[in-house]
């Protein structure tokens, strides 16, 4: 069966923008690009939905081209289309029309039918203090579990 422990994560996500509501969505890929994706080799840095016409669409995502891909290999940083509900899009697209608000992946992972999925969240971007903050929440619970161990 396929390899299910892929989990690619966008890292920046949840120090740049705070999450305020997440939907998994299916995503629309050619044959190569599920075999890169198997193989661990995408990122989601810099990537960023859009809802266009009544579709969300997934920007910016990088996908290796697959190393046994012929002259069918797919292009690394294409829009890929995502699979989700309508009222689902109507919430994302609603949120985006917000100021300050906007639609970002979070993590791909593989399904327990081998399917791969992605998780993506509207978000609102943190300004410069709350960035510290986190940082200064962060310290202040490492440091009480390393008193809490003593």
């Amino acid at each position: 069966m396929a390899n299910n422990n892929i989990n690619i994560k966008n890292r920046r996500a949840t120090f740049d923008y705070e999450i305020i509501e997440t939907f998994n969505a299916g995503m629309v890929l050619t044959g190569t690009e599920i075999k890169s994706i198997r193989l661990g080799k995408a990122s989601l840095v810099d990537t960023y939905c859009t809802v266009e016409h009544g579709e969300v669409w997934v920007k910016n995502m990088y996908v290796a081209e697959y190393s046994f891909g012929s002259y069918n290999n797919h292009a690394t940083n294409r829009d890929r289309k995502l699979l989700l509900t309508r009222k689902e899009i109507a919430r994302i697209a609603k949120a985006q029309q917000q100021p300050g608000y906007s639609t970002i992946p979070l993590r791909i992972f593989l399904n327990e039918r081998g399917l791969a999925k992605i998780v993506i969240a509207i978000a609102r971007g943190k300004k410069q203090y709350d960035k510290r903050q986190a940082i200064k929440e962060r310290e202040d619970k490492r440091s009480m579990s390393r008193l809490m161990k003593k």
